[in-house]
């Protein structure tokens, strides 16, 4: 659950902490994956694909600092 407090009626700050607040959470994010159906095996094709640029990710940055 996202909570802001709103500071001297100051409604437009307190919306755009919200919502950074919420992109970070992945609120936006699983809200588009709720809008419809995905089948198991396409779920776990994508979660998959997922890991796996997250595993080369890793590994660049690894390499950027260790060299090798």
């Amino acid at each position: 659950m996202v909570k802001v407090l709103v500071r001297d009626n100051n409604v437009e700050q307190a919306l755009r902490v919200s919502k950074r607040k919420s992109q970070k959470e992945g609120l936006f994010r699983e809200m588009r994956e709720r809008e419809r159906f995905e089948k198991p095996t396409t779920r776990k094709k994508r979660l998959k694909g997922e890991a796996v640029r997250r595993e080369k990710k890793r590994q660049s940055k690894q390499k950027m600092v260790f060299g090798f």
